[in-house]
């Protein structure tokens, strides 16, 4: 009997951080989810303190031209995010999060360490830019010396790529998803979440580019360094409170699996009658995300009826567990087939995110060259345009904390919802932020541009007579969009992917942002190419930014994503949210 006891006590699918079994009452809970968003501050301080700032480094230190280092840049941060869909791969199929996240942080701590050592060591440097009339062209960095750059470079975008796909899921897991109390929860460990990750990148772009800028850069990366070194004891303090979910196996073996066969069962097989329980979904999650495993009868959260029909969303799925397949190999389950089927039908949401993060690329790139030429001062202190993110991480920061506990709260009372907000209806508040931050951006770059005509400075390089504290709305609405659109992905792919899927799911979030960075990337060249024919300028290019068509670029960007707006719609409007359990089939 007393076994019996221990066994309820249990988390089902859960071990601690010894890989044994895990206990309620002593593993999980927003005690251990705290040390998830300490470490986060840190984790996120580390990876920002370099990459706000990296540009400047390749240019000063490294000789590289400004497009051979914003190109390195931007190679540099995408892999860093499409890189969190392989962290959440070994996540889901080899280690546990908490493993995944310990060897993800131990790699950036060996890359930053190879960095910081190349910054103060001159002779691992390229030689100084000759002085003097005649000089010749500074000698960029080449051969072991440029081989030790992307060797740091790319070994610390493996532990950002392994943390981010690891560290939220991780955290998110702490929680009991089978009660209202342990969802509500883990909705606000995500926002908390992105307000840690606020923290991470105020310190980063403030104190830690000042750092770069006025001590060198041996400095900066050794901040990076010190912070993702702290980061593990801290995380690691947590480990008793920890309960890790035990991988199942590789999900992209599951999902070929039911792909394969689908596409090959024998046509005319058996059809099974609809007489058993079969799959309930949802238009709302809320009294729905109880995200139990409907297929495994006897596990904790089973329902209470074997589900043995799949449901009708992509019913041609449905030939994988309703004919006889051509190999035994290819023998599905209801749960798999359902498993997959989730799979696809998240799969729209994430590519109507990346028109966001498109616009989310402009913080770091044309917005900074706009504030570059305006008035930088406040007061007597003159601001390096690397820390204008201070805006809206700032903003972020303020704003989490009021959303979780006063616009949720009254969402609630009013809707008379467990979630008050839906996951699809935060990222599409998110949406709508971009499309007006590209209109508000398209406005300001107009008035910029007549404050250079005006004062006759279009050609100068010395700073307008406009304070750069108008490109703070943009930054406003976009880090708005930010807050709204992704902790509402992170907890949308979390909440509605299957359990032994969810870490690969999550990791979908950074995926959008750095295919939203590419796409940034992708579409300058395109404008540049379209606009640039028959002897016409591109709206891109000129002697400075005072001659482009930056406003022109805007509005493009702002219609992009109203379209972008209209395609999520349709989306969200016919998603159904996976119900907790299962519904009888007709006798």
């Amino acid at each position: 009997m007393e076994d019996g006891a221990r066994e309820v006590e249990r988390w089902e699918g859960y071990v601690d951080w010894r890989s044994r079994p895990a206990v309620k009452g002593r593993h999980g809970g927003m005690v251990a989810a705290s040390f998830v968003l300490v470490a986060e501050v840190l984790e996120n301080l580390a990876f920002l303190a370099n990459a706000s700032n990296l540009v400047t480094y390749l240019m000063k230190s490294m000789h590289y031209s400004p497009a051979q280092s914003a190109t390195t840049v931007t190679n540099f941060m995408g892999t860093a995010f499409l890189l969190g869909l392989f962290g959440g791969f070994l996540s889901d199929a080899v280690c546990t999060t908490y493993a995944v996240y310990l060897i993800s942080a131990f790699a950036e701590f060996m890359g930053l360490v190879v960095l910081t050592i190349q910054a103060r060591s001159p002779s691992l440097m390229p030689p100084e830019c000759a002085k003097g009339a005649g000089a010749a062209a500074c000698e960029p960095v080449a051969g072991s010396k440029k081989a030790m750059l992307f060797v740091g470079l790319y070994l610390t975008a493996l532990g950002i790529g392994g943390i981010k796909g690891s560290l939220p899921p991780h955290g998110a897991e702490q929680f009991d998803e089978h009660t209202p109390r342990g969802r509500k929860g883990r909705s606000t460990f995500f926002n908390y979440y992105v307000f840690c990750l606020s923290c991470g990148a105020l310190i980063a772009v403030t104190f830690a580019v000042w750092v770069e800028d006025n001590k060198g850069w041996q400095w900066g990366f050794g901040i990076s360094t010190i912070a993702i070194l702290l980061s593990i004891p801290v995380f690691a303090a947590g480990s008793r409170f920890y309960r890790s979910k035990v991988p199942t196996g590789s999900p992209l073996v599951t999902i070929a699996k039911v792909l394969l066969a689908a596409a090959s069962a024998r046509r005319g097989g058996t059809q099974s009658a609809s007489h058993g329980a079969v799959i309930d979904r949802a238009p709302s999650p809320t009294g729905s995300t109880d995200m139990k495993e409907y297929c495994k009868p006897g596990g904790a959260g089973a329902a209470a009826d074997e589900v043995t029909e799949p449901s009708q969303e992509l019913s041609g799925l449905n030939r994988a567990v309703q004919c006889q397949p051509r190999h035994r190999a290819l023998a599905c389950t209801v749960q798999e087939v359902e498993d997959v089927k989730i799979v696809l039908m998240v799969l729209p949401i994430f590519l109507s995110t990346i028109m966001l993060n498109c616009c989310l690329a402009q913080l770091s790139t044309f917005s900074v060259e706009q504030a570059a030429t305006m008035n930088t001062h406040v007061g007597g202190l003159k601001v390096p345009p690397a820390s204008l993110p201070v805006f809206p991480v700032t903003f972020i920061i303020l704003l989490a904390p009021i959303y979780d506990h006063i616009i949720v709260p009254f969402a609630r009372r009013v809707t008379g919802t467990e979630m008050g907000i839906t996951h699809l209806q935060r990222i599409g508040t998110g949406l709508v932020l971009s499309i007006v931050a590209m209109a508000v951006a398209a406005v300001v770059e107009v008035k910029r541009k007549n404050a250079a005509a005006g004062a006759g400075m279009t050609d100068s390089a010395a700073p307008l007579p406009i304070t750069f504290f108008w490109i703070a709305f943009q930054y406003l609405f976009l880090g708005s969009a930010d807050l709204f659109t992704l902790a509402g992905l992170l907890e949308f792919f979390f909440s509605e992917a299957p359990p032994r899927m969810r870490s690969l799911a999550t990791s979908l979030s950074w995926a959008s942002l750095a295919l939203g960075y590419y796409l940034s990337s992708v579409l300058v060249t395109v404008v540049n190419g379209a606009t640039g024919r028959a002897g016409h300028r591109a709206w891109l290019e000129g002697a400075s930014l005072n001659h482009y068509h930056l406003e022109r670029f805007y509005w493009l960007m702002c219609v992009l994503s109203a379209l972008n707006y209209v395609f999520f719609l349709v989306l969200a409007i016919r998603y159904k949210y996976r119900n907790a359990g299962v519904i009888k089939g007709r006798e």
